[in-house]
């Protein structure tokens, strides 16, 4: 019970602290994020250097995935154009180059890790701002458009939370036994519904798909609803992979009763760049 209470006090604040920084204002927002990232990468690579003997360059690999995330916004932002991303590129090349002149044994690893830190972690956080800025044709701070991202979260945290209840009391079946025990159909299948119900709330009161079409804004919304759910499912069984090889329970301990950081973001490093891909693929028709 004193678990539970912990867990459930540290998700209230953690979703009360993402919540209001991303409704409060555009620079919150990037702030916040910016942090988050910062941390997960972080937190990523010291797991990683730990468990699987590396030796990743993990301020350099950070700071590459909160350049990548100011960059990104930034472009997003119409503040800059693509020539910001050059600095970023640099400090690729420069995690490459750099191997060859100390004496590493895991120098593939090192790469492999650094590389996958930027595409794993760096690009979905990223990607967030795309999400946060659609549309965006003005200047710093306009068109600021929190919707889509936090319909995501809502999506992710409602269906994870319902996916759990249910499984809790009702999953026999399980959806991939190998790689997370816990996790069944019946829970997936109640998260599922779940994402539709929730998209049918958002569409009542954002039409940001088709305002002039309540029916197509509805089947949209849901259409996202039932991708990012599923897709996130997908995020969180790749991080419980990834824990399994390495032999680790959680990514961290810094949020208590919940693990890391990478442990509350793993359904999303999936989700976001699958909610992109089907905004920006929808926008081309409506």
């Amino acid at each position: 019970m004193k678990d539970l209470t912990i867990r459930t006090i540290t998700g209230l604040i953690f979703v009360a602290v993402i919540v209001g920084c991303i409704l409060y204002s555009p620079v919150s927002y990037v702030i916040v994020f910016l942090i988050l990232c910062g941390l997960t990468t972080w937190e990523f690579c010291t797991l990683i250097n730990k468990h699987l003997n590396c030796q990743i360059n993990k301020f350099i690999t950070t700071t590459a995935s909160a350049y990548l995330f100011v960059a990104i916004t930034a472009f997003n932002m119409n503040v800059t154009g693509a020539e910001i991303f050059i600095p970023y590129l640099i400090t690729l090349v420069y995690l490459l180059i750099s191997e060859l002149y100390f004496k590493n044994n895991n120098v593939l690893m090192n790469w492999a890790f650094s590389m996958m830190s930027q595409l794993y972690i760096g690009l979905p956080f990223a990607l967030l701002s795309t999400l946060s800025f659609i549309g965006v044709n003005k200047g710093y701070g306009e068109n600021y458009n929190p919707v889509f991202t936090m319909s995501v979260f809502a999506f992710i945290w409602l269906g994870d939370t319902s996916a759990y209840i249910f499984g809790t009391k009702f999953g026999k079946h399980r959806l991939f036994k190998c790689i997370s025990p816990k996790k069944s159909w019946e829970g997936t299948i109640a998260a599922l519904i779940t994402a539709v119900i929730i998209s049918q709330v958002i569409a009542t009161f954002c039409n940001d798909f088709n305002p002039n079409n309540d029916l197509i804004n509805r089947i949209a919304w849901a259409g996202l609803g039932l991708l990012v759910v599923g897709f996130g499912t997908w995020g969180d069984l790749v991080e419980s992979l990834i824990k399994r090889k390495i032999g680790v329970k959680d990514s961290g301990a810094i949020l208590p009763g919940h693990g890391g950081f990478l442990d509350r973001f793993d359904s999303s490093l999936i989700a976001i760049p699958i909610a992109v891909i089907y905004i920006y693929t929808l926008n081309q028709f409506m």
